[in-house]
């Protein structure tokens, strides 16, 4: 049987009796780990090959939000730290070839570092356009505010991971760039016209559409949809997303339990999934809202169970590449922000 329309969180570095009952039971599309689940490398991969078999599927999607910079759930002295997507961003403006070659290395570093220890997906790119005044929650996390720029790293980015067997899940779209506040405390609301976001900040959306996984931004667009923030609007959903920017992938909403939502987490979960995303993410590892959110976001089927498992064919496919090399090019950029330069076995 087909898994059910969620992701979820764990709420520690091992399951607990409860926990893997619960996911014996309602079989999860996926699980997404944060920093309070990993502690070191041997730790994760015995972590990754329990959650593997407590769901019962070797090819169970096992997410994190590995973006580099102050978005990284594994860090030092265990993993290697990876810089902030805005500082690839200037050494393409320096100079682009080498910006992209830097990008195409330290990222197959980064999904490789992911996949030795089980984890075969990453919330990546960002691909958010921050605009001037906007709340800094996206700031140094976007690889520019240049559209061209952008897609040029993102792209890379995307090709990156793919490379190593790891689904890359560009965010936010259609663009988080305009927010005026943090989405995990309270509902940003942008007024901008639709003929400006559809000429600026959906560009990068709809350049890399063909990356097989997305996360939505839980913004309201007065523009789009008075009413919804995009996470719960079918009309954004069909018409900007699955429309105009014309992604096809496999689409999941931003956590559910941010503070821009609101209302119980079953109507959340029964919302987001009605206004046409695959999946619904639950983050905090709370078990009863785990169970809450579960029973209410039934088995994948039709058009969403094929996107769901289109994107489980990229994983587990990796190509070679020179590690040494691409250990030097990451101390380079680290060197530039002086941070203690990493040594690769």
């Amino acid at each position: 049987m087909p898994p059910r329309s969620f992701i979820c969180g764990i709420s520690g570095p091992v399951i607990s009796r409860e926990e893997r009952k619960f996911l014996s039971r309602y079989d999860p599309a996926g699980i997404i780990l944060f920093e309070r689940n990993c502690d070191n490398p041997e730790q994760l991969k015995h972590l990754c090959d329990a959650l593997r078999e407590a769901v019962g599927r070797d090819n169970l999607l096992v997410l994190i939000d590995q973006e580099g910079g102050r978005v990284q759930r594994l860090k030092s002295p265990g993993w290697v730290e990876f810089p902030a997507a805005m500082e690839f961003g200037k050494a393409y403006r320096n100079d682009p070839n080498s910006g992209l070659e830097a990008v195409q290395l330290c990222y197959q570093l980064l999904a490789k570092q992911l996949t030795e220890h089980g984890v075969n997906g990453n919330c990546v790119p960002v691909l958010d356009l921050p605009q001037k005044g906007a709340h800094p929650i996206i700031g140094n996390r976007a690889y520019g505010n240049d559209p061209e720029q952008v897609i040029a790293l993102g792209k890379e980015v995307i090709r990156s991971h793919l490379k190593q067997g790891v689904l890359p899940v560009m965010k936010h779209i259609p663009g988080h760039g305009r927010a005026q506040a943090d989405s995990h405390l309270k509902l940003p609301i942008v007024d901008e016209s639709a003929e400006t976001l559809a000429n600026w900040d959906y560009s990068p959306f709809h350049a890399l559409r063909d990356c097989p996984a997305a996360m939505t931004a839980h913004i309201l667009f007065t523009a789009l949809d008075r009413e919804n923030p995009v996470s719960l609007s079918k009309k954004i959903i069909s018409r900007i997303i699955r429309g105009e920017i014309g992604f096809k992938g496999m689409l999941m909403s931003d956590d559910l339990s941010m503070g821009a939502l609101s209302g119980k987490m079953y109507e959340r979960t029964r919302n987001v999934l009605a206004a046409g995303c695959d999946l619904a993410l639950h983050c905090n590892g709370r078990l009863p809202e785990m169970i809450e959110v579960a029973d209410n976001a039934p088995v994948l089927e039709s058009e969403g169970l094929s996107r769901y498992q289109l994107s489980l064919r990229h994983l587990g496919k990796s190509k070679p590449f020179d590690t040494d090399k691409a250990g030097r090019v990451l101390n380079q950029v680290l060197a530039r922000k002086r941070v203690n330069q990493c040594k690769f076995i």
